[in-house]
């Protein structure tokens, strides 16, 4: 019966267990993958200027730049040829001149319909395919976000609550729990960030059902998973930028992020022990308010050749944006790090609500 375990199954198995065991720095990826074509045309360069529904996600703070009532964003894409899905919605409203919260009830990563086999032989030994069942891998967000203007002129300040929840089938699951805190700061045209992610750590408590698994893993020689923690240490995102006026049509926008993470050294530009930094580019060339041309690099890395000569390559990203009325459309052609080369075509939108005044008359 074991030995027609299905690869999928057991390896997502293998894969949820064996995170455990290596450095805090590879828990909870799925969240630095990034929301917004906006952003991810421009490389992820946003920790300063965003200022919109998905501040939630990439600096609390920026929710405060909303300028209507309510917006709500939306962003589906697929990867490794339709494999995997990433799905993003949220929601952020104004309070009052001074304070926004936003709520992202949908951060989702997952593979769907794996096959499992592990029953596709009966107890007699007859193989009946009705038998074979399907499961998910899936990893899930919620983040609650609150921003807050100063009484500093130009600073804005701002948190999230997010909940962790990650499920391999019926196999695996964990729940977790962390914090972000960001600020930004305005100073003329320039535009400062800063985020901590992960202030305080954020910790996964993993489950694991392995009883009709665990002849398996003794075969295999694997060891079996146990209940246990993963900790995903804190990273201290930075960001400067700046806004330039060519005219009362065009503008361009140019920032510079610097993603600083204490886990050990990284295959980044800057690479250190425990302290890596990497850096990212992103523009945006505006014209009249209502289209926008941006592109970015990101992932600087040291790569060697097959001559075992070193050289750095990095990922260019490019996108449109255009604004009707209340509808904003963004397109990113951007690589999510899977390997070089390897692009997505990602599309995002975004919807301005304001609230309808009563009329004082009937």
């Amino acid at each position: 019966m074991y030995k027609n375990l299905s690869i999928p199954a057991l390896g997502c198995l293998l894969l949820a267990g064996s995170a455990l065991a290596q450095a805090p720095k590879y828990s909870n990826e799925f969240l630095n993958i990034g929301v917004g074509a906006r952003s991810l045309a421009m490389a992820n360069a946003s920790i300063a200027n965003v200022n919109d529904v998905t501040a939630g996600y990439w600096n609390p703070a920026g929710l405060n730049g909303l300028t209507t009532d309510l917006q709500i964003g939306y962003m589906h894409n697929e990867y490794f040829a339709g494999i995997a899905k990433y799905d993003y919605g949220a929601l952020a409203a104004r309070i009052d001149e001074t304070t926004v919260i936003g709520f992202t009830p949908l951060l989702r990563l997952g593979v769907d319909d794996i096959p499992d086999t592990s029953e596709l032989i009966d107890a007699e030994g007859n193989i009946n395919y009705d038998r074979i069942k399907s499961f998910s891998a899936a990893d899930y967000a919620f983040i609650f976000s609150y921003a807050k203007k100063s009484k500093l002129e130009g600073l804005t300040y701002g948190g999230n609550a997010k909940v962790v929840h990650r499920k391999v089938g019926d196999y695996a699951t964990a729940w977790g729990f962390g914090l972000d805190i960001g600020a930004q700061f305005q100073m003329g045209t320039w535009k400062f960030g800063a985020v901590g992610r992960d202030a305080t750590s954020t910790f996964n408590a993993w489950s694991f059902n392995t009883e009709k698994l665990a002849d398996v893993f003794t075969i295999t020689g694997n060891e079996i998973p146990e209940n246990s923690l993963e900790v995903t240490l804190p990273k201290l995102l930075l960001a400067a930028g700046k806004k330039f006026s060519f005219s009362e049509k065009f503008s361009l926008y140019t920032e510079v992020d610097l993603d600083v993470t204490f886990d050990g050294k990284r295959n980044v530009l800057i690479s250190g022990k425990p302290t890596s930094v990497d850096p990212h580019m992103g523009l945006e060339l505006g014209y009249g308010g209502f289209a926008f041309l941006r592109g970015g690099v990101g992932y600087i890395q040291k790569v060697q050749n097959l001559d075992q000569e070193e050289r750095y390559t990095m990922q260019p990203s490019m996108g449109l944006g255009v604004k009707i009325k209340s509808l904003h459309i963004d397109y990113a052609l951007t690589n999510i790090g899977q390997s070089v080369g390897l692009l997505s075509n990602v599309f995002s939108l975004k919807i301005d609500i304001n609230k309808t005044e009563k009329s004082d008359t009937l």
